[in-house]
């Protein structure tokens, strides 16, 4: 890579896009765990 290529950072609506995904994946895993340990102690 030359220090004359443009930057290969995302634009700002991308990257917030991808932190709300990665934060809704997160939800969603805790979400299964906390469904399988009720289900689990039935």
């Amino acid at each position: 890579m030359l220090w004359s290529d443009p930057e290969d950072e995302p634009p700002k609506d991308l990257r917030d896009m991808q932190d709300m995904l990665r934060r809704l994946g997160l939800l969603i895993a805790l979400a299964m765990v906390l469904i399988m340990i009720v289900t689990g102690l039935r």
